[in-house]
């Protein structure tokens, strides 16, 4: 999805791990996974770098569809779809 695309998506359920650091974003992400159905979109606040690199990677270990991440001025905003 490009940038603007991202920007404009309504997540069907936030987790907002902007307080914590690796691997907090990733593990709460892990928990809230089965807050949402198959096909909803879950978006991830994080500030922490590596985040960016273990959502993509769980994602694909576990067949959600990761569709990407916006960085914002101290913190990112990352989206995947529930498989």
């Amino acid at each position: 999805m490009t940038t603007e695309e991202l920007k404009n998506i309504t997540a069907d359920f936030v987790v907002d791990a902007r307080g914590t650091a690796c691997p907090g974003p990733l593990l709460a992400a892990k928990k809230a996974i089965g807050e949402i159905e198959s096909g909803e979109i879950m978006e991830i606040l994080s500030a922490d770098e590596g985040t960016k690199h273990d959502i993509p990677r769980w994602c694909d270990k576990v067949g959600h569809e990761y569709l990407g991440f916006t960085d914002l001025d101290s913190y990112t905003r990352l989206f995947l779809k529930k498989a």
